[in-house]
């Protein structure tokens, strides 16, 4: 069972994979771990800088398989037709939301609907 609870202390910082220091795709790995999925490519050093996410994502998602919302799923996140952002699905308390990391809010849990009124597209990949 999913607990939100743990990921009230991790600080956003850029690049970051390890737990409680994690950025936008740090998330997505460390939640997946605690899923007990398989985890994704840490991609080391990929930040949004020179489309670095949007290179790795794409490498990535063209190796998974584009789903419906699920917990677990990987949401890529567009933006000018680029992938800009990552998260993942998690399941709290039967409702499906994104979890994501960002600056200065950290990690946040927003309803699905909500999170994908802020991009121009998402797309769902286990």
């Amino acid at each position: 069972m999913f607990d939100p609870d743990k990921y009230r202390s991790v600080i956003w910082l850029k690049g970051g994979r390890a737990y409680p220091e994690l950025d936008c795709f740090g998330i997505v790995n460390e939640i997946r771990r605690d899923l007990g999925l398989t985890l994704w490519p840490e991609f080391a050093g990929v930040t949004k800088d020179e489309n670095g996410l949007d290179r790795e994502a794409r490498g990535l998602m063209s190796e998974l398989a584009k789903c419906e919302p699920a917990a677990g799923a990987g949401i890529a996140c567009y933006s000018a037709g680029m992938v800009t952002h990552v998260a993942i699905v998690v399941d709290i308390g039967g409702v499906l939301y994104a979890a994501e990391c960002n600056p200065k809010s950290n990690v946040t849990f927003t309803l699905l609907s909500r999170f994908e009124r802020r991009f121009v597209k998402v797309e769902y990949y286990q």
